[in-house]
């Protein structure tokens, strides 16, 4: 058994697309390897900003033998279509080996059976590996040079090594304009280290040496390497300094795809600067520069930052320092003069100036928006506990005012944030201030849902209006584009009315949404109603299948509920997993369905419907007697559990059904010569069925 040794050496990869582009170039090799027959023992894809490489081990040093076997024409068929299928086949006459008769459904053919001896793995490689890296799909690609090949960034060279041995082929770039152009890039067994400390190319014969030559050429091969390197290094040097870290996975994975050789080093800036809001230096250093922020012990932030360098130097990484240093420097006055700016205006003027901001061509200004926020939120006030409609409307009215200043003009991730801190700036009301910063609030499953009355009133008046205006005037989502974020607007409604215990149907407050529009700037709410909490409660069956929820489970539960009260919806599924938890559910189930199935196959049979209710007067066994009167009182139990929303006693009544229907079963012979009470009991069967169809769709979960 051999080993494969791939490696495609390019321009800088962007960090966020090397992953998965080495997955997807391993997965590609492995499959067309599979398609050839070629076995092999495991595939690894390792990564750099730089390099792609993917190692096979395990190969067979040729494809296996085949047995082929080819039908033919029929024996009577004319000599010039047998010659033709013979020359076919290799063969000179009807004698040769491996030629044979058969009888196919009564007919007599030719048939040829013939020993195909195995290809070499290393003549099959060459066009594996070329027609690999031309499949590989990136989500941003370019040209270069004259070619028509597209990739993520310009290649430079391919390693290509078969158990020690180069590999001849190449990658052509195609023609242009109809003209033949030679451009292509053959494959070799030389590769380069990194680019500045080590660019001389050298020879390489398997993994092992390929490996431990780019580390002595600066370049850590392995993706989780450097993550550990980087955030071994970065508690080494805080704890130097007595500071600390906060958890930043995130940035330790960008920046571990930003260099092959990590080096770490320390900063500092100007300790006045420290009077910006947090999120002012956080941002600058983490979204914009890379770097890690550091912490004092009361958990503060320091003026010292940490960066991850791609460069070793003599003096010790000094003018690399001072080089970043004077970039954020440079940030940070720009911040700072943005925020004395800033403060020179209220945020009730910077919110005028929203009319001049086009939200959408068909829905107006962001001042526009803002006026019915406002109208909104003080209608969902009403339903809101705690809610204070004074508050709500003062919070809706400088929620987007900070998109006029100059420092979210300039760091637009601070939007909401700087409101914040300019609206207590001016002494608002706390609350008021929150719900400003917290109205964007949540952005997705994982961030943090508001919980303060006026925050939850105005950031669900937010994706309302967001849903509302966008389904309104026809733009909806499809499956692979969502330009404006409605999935997440939806799961946003979904989580506000779910943590926060809001009980409202879906259609009263997208209708109060509506109602906030000019006339005839949106379709006509009943157009569009049904589709929009039709998408709703599909993100809620996703966001409750992401918490642990099986499908059957919230599919069988939604099924019987035609209900927009998303809090019930949820309640519903909670309590149907609980029931099937319990060692009642497994009988109950197969009795269910054995009823069902009984049902609907003598309906069809009958040409009869049986789901009308039993006549008591007809039942003569005590056990079809008993499950009558228990099917009576289910009904009215759970009516009333249902009324009462307490969804944990509708299922405990579907639970106490398992008793009469497995005597029901036991005792009684449904099929009887007597046709009245053949159908009577029926009926009991199809009662059995349609009162548990009432609770949830058992039909949908498989025993």
């Amino acid at each position: 058994m051999t080993e494969l040794l791939v490696e495609i050496l390019s321009e800088e990869i962007p960090a966020r697309l090397q992953l998965g582009g080495a997955e997807d170039l391993r997965k590609i090799i492995s499959r067309k390897l599979q398609e050839l027959d070629l076995s092999f023992d495991i595939a690894t894809a390792y990564v750099t900003p730089r390099r792609i490489t993917v190692v096979v081990n395990g190969l067979p040093s040729q494809q296996p033998d085949q047995v082929e076997e080819r039908k033919g024409p029929r024996i009577t068929a004319s000599e010039q279509a047998i010659e033709g299928f013979l020359k076919s086949v290799g063969c000179t006459s009807l004698d040769d080996v491996g030629i044979e008769i058969r009888n196919v459904k009564g007919t007599e053919f030719y048939f040829v059976k013939r020993l195909l001896h195995g290809r070499s793995t290393s003549s099959l490689l060459p066009g594996l590996i070329s027609d690999s890296v031309v499949e590989l799909r990136w989500p941003k690609s370019m040209r270069w040079g004259v070619g028509r090949l597209r990739w993520v960034r310009p290649i430079h060279s391919i390693l290509c090594v078969f158990n020690g041995v180069r590999l001849e082929g190449q990658i052509n770039f195609d023609t242009v304009l109809g003209q033949s152009v030679s451009n292509s890039i053959s494959f070799g067994n030389m590769t380069q280290g990194h680019r500045i400390l080590a660019p001389k190319f050298f020879r390489v014969r398997n993994f092992k040496e390929y490996k431990i030559e780019l580390h002595k050429s600066f370049v850590v091969l392995e993706t989780e390497e450097r993550q550990r390197r980087i955030s071994q290094a970065l508690e080494i040097l805080a704890k130097k300094y007595g500071l600390s870290t906060r958890e930043n996975d995130r940035l330790i994975i960008e920046n571990a795809g930003l260099v092959e050789w990590p080096v770490i080093l320390s900063g500092t800036f100007d300790s006045e600067f420290l009077e910006l809001p947090e999120e002012v230096l956080t941002t600058s250093m983490q979204t914009h520069q890379k770097y890690f922020p550091l912490y004092d012990e009361e958990g503060a932030l320091a003026p010292r930052f940490v960066m991850v360098a791609n460069l070793e130097t003599k003096d010790q990484g000094a003018r690399i320092i001072k080089g970043n240093e004077r970039v954020l420097r440079a940030r940070l006055y720009d911040a700072k003069f943005f925020w004395d700016s800033d403060l020179k205006i209220s945020l009730d003027s910077h919110s005028k100036r929203l009319r001049d901001i086009t939200l959408h061509a068909k829905l107006g200004s962001v001042g526009d928006k803002v006026e019915r926020l406002r109208t909104v939120g003080v209608s969902v006030a009403e339903v809101i506990s705690g809610a204070n409609p004074d508050w709500v409307s003062r919070a809706a009215l400088l929620c987007k005012a900070d998109l006029a200043t100059e420092m979210v003009g300039e760091f637009p991730e601070l939007q909401g944030v700087m409101g914040k801190y300019y609206a207590l700036y001016q002494n608002e009301n706390n609350e008021v201030a929150e719900a400003i910063e917290e109205h964007y609030k949540p952005q997705g499953p994982n961030d943090m849902c508001p919980t303060s009355s006026t925050s939850v009133t105005l950031a669900l008046s937010d994706k309302l209006d967001v849903l509302v205006s966008m389904f309104g005037i026809g733009e909806r989502p499809t499956g692979s584009k969502d330009p404006y974020a409605l999935r997440r607007a939806a799961l946003g409604v979904i989580r506000l009315i779910l943590e926060n215990n809001i009980r409202v149907p879906l259609s009263e407050i997208l209708l109060i949404s509506h109602n906030s529009f000019e006339n005839g700037t949106l379709e006509e709410y009943s157009s569009y109603k049904d589709s929009l909490v039709s998408f709703i409660t599909e993100r809620l069956k996703v966001y409750l299948r992401e918490l642990g929820y099986n499908h059957e489970v919230v599919s069988s539960a939604f099924a019987v509920a035609e209900d927009d009260d998303v809090w019930r919806l949820t309640s519903r599924v909670k309590a149907l997993k609980d029931f099937l938890m319990t060692p009642s559910a497994p009988d109950l189930l197969k009795a269910y369905n054995r009823a069902s199935n009984i049902v609907k196959i003598e309906e069809k049979k009958d040409g009869a419907n049986y789901a009308s209710e039993a006549n008591k007067e007809l039942l003569v066994e005590q056990a079809e007697r008993n499950l009558f009167t228990r099917l009576v009182s289910f009904h009215q139990k759970v009516h009333d559990a249902l009324n009462r929303e307490d969804f944990a006693s509708v299922m405990e009544e579907v639970a106490n059904l398992k008793e009469p229907v497995d005597q029901f079963f036991n005792d009684v012979t449904v099929n009887v010569e007597d046709l009245k009470l053949r159908r009577n009991r029926l009926y009991l069967l199809g009662q059995i069925r349609d009162s548990l169809k009432t609770v949830a769709d058992f039909s949908l979960i498989k025993g």
